[in-house]
């Protein structure tokens, strides 16, 4: 290989990531909200006793969760306008379509988490007389959430990566602007690998506490 790698090109350059990766944080920030409060509403209309409720948010769920994101982010950004005359700032339209997404698989996750609440603990709500609605919040949320942390967790990792794929409808995040950096200085390897590494960097963290989590839900399971 005669390639030299020469990464003195990203000094002095670094603003333009900065700004591209503070609008990274942001889409994963809000895809996140979504996804962790609409997620679980979504999860109960999936598992409402009644079809009209049910049959949609299942169909929504499997709808977001066995397509492309690309193609989801592209059909966002592209086909409501058309069809919805709706036009909303590029940003708030990220949100919106990794959101979605995200919506969708953390559903899932709440699922597998309120079926791993125990039988007992619904029955005791029943003894004490407890309504649908303080059963559901104080009872089923807080044991589902704990159960799904690690899975709602790995869901943010991923939404956090797959936001780069707004680049493709010129949303100014970090992928964004180090394909700009890539054109303007001729050196795509050194730009990519700085973007790959920022990436890895914000997702190890994250990463590591889920490990630890699951290691701690698996330590309690074996008492």
């Amino acid at each position: 290989m005669n390639y030299t790698f020469d990464f003195s090109v990203l000094v002095g350059n670094f603003g333009p990531l900065i700004e591209g990766l503070q609008t990274t944080l942001l889409l994963a920030l809000g895809a996140n909200v979504l996804g962790l409060t609409v997620g679980f509403v979504v999860c109960l209309l999936a598992m409402a006793p009644f079809w009209i409720l049910r049959l949609p948010a299942k169909m929504f769920i499997e709808f977001f969760r066995c397509t492309p994101v690309l193609i989801q982010i592209v059909w966002f950004f592209y086909c409501v306008p058309i069809l919805f005359n709706v036009f909303l700032d590029p940003i708030t339209m990220g949100i919106m379509a990794l959101g979605l997404n995200l919506i969708a698989f953390n559903a899932e996750a709440y699922r597998a988490g309120i079926q791993a609440v125990p039988k007992e603990h619904h029955d005791a709500c029943v003894a004490l007389g407890l309504g649908a609605w303080h059963k559901t919040v104080y009872v089923i949320f807080p044991q589902a959430l704990r159960n799904a942390i690690p899975v709602l967790m790995t869901n943010g990792i991923t939404i956090l990566q797959q936001s780069a794929l707004v680049a493709i409808v010129a949303v100014a995040d970090l992928m964004y602007a180090g394909k700009m950096l890539a054109t303007n200085t001729y050196r795509p390897l050194e730009v990519f690998t700085a973007v790959a590494l920022i990436y890895f960097f914000m997702s190890l963290p994250i990463s590591q506490v889920v490990t630890f989590l699951e290691r701690r839900q698996d330590a309690s399971v074996e008492r």
